[in-house]
């Protein structure tokens, strides 16, 4: 009984390219670092961290649209994932849109109450 998923890929594949796609985000080649998740996110769907990844990816590639859906797949996996919470707001305030960014803003601070967080989510203004 062979683990190939019938495209040639292996676990053990899937593992390399999610920790070179790693590797290629931090050099700053999202491009690289998004075709290396798309097999393997094709392959396993439901990992979240790759799509995590991925979504991180497309924002460092300003691909807002493709980070937001991204991003928001992860929340709708992980509801109290303040990073992505974080991140997604990002993504709204470089689509010029302050209100969603702020509900993820506050939401993130109020998961992890990081100062980074807390710095964003900008809790003495009104609103």
């Amino acid at each position: 009984m062979s683990l190939d998923n019938g495209r040639g890929r292996t676990p053990e594949t899937d593992v390399i390219d999610f920790r070179a796609a790693e590797q290629l985000l931090d050099a700053r080649d999202p491009r690289g670092a998004i075709k290396l998740l798309d097999s393997v996110i094709e392959a396993h769907p439901e990992h979240t961290a790759a799509r995590l990844l991925r979504a991180r990816a497309f924002f460092a590639g300003a691909q807002l649209r493709a980070a937001e859906l991204e991003f928001s797949i992860v929340l709708e996996r992980e509801p109290d994932n303040a990073f992505a919470h974080f991140a997604l707001a990002r993504t709204y305030e470089r689509m010029n849109r302050p209100g969603p960014a702020k509900r993820h803003f506050r939401l993130a601070a109020a998961l992890d109450p990081q100062p980074q967080y807390l710095a964003a989510a900008r809790f003495d203004e009104a609103g």
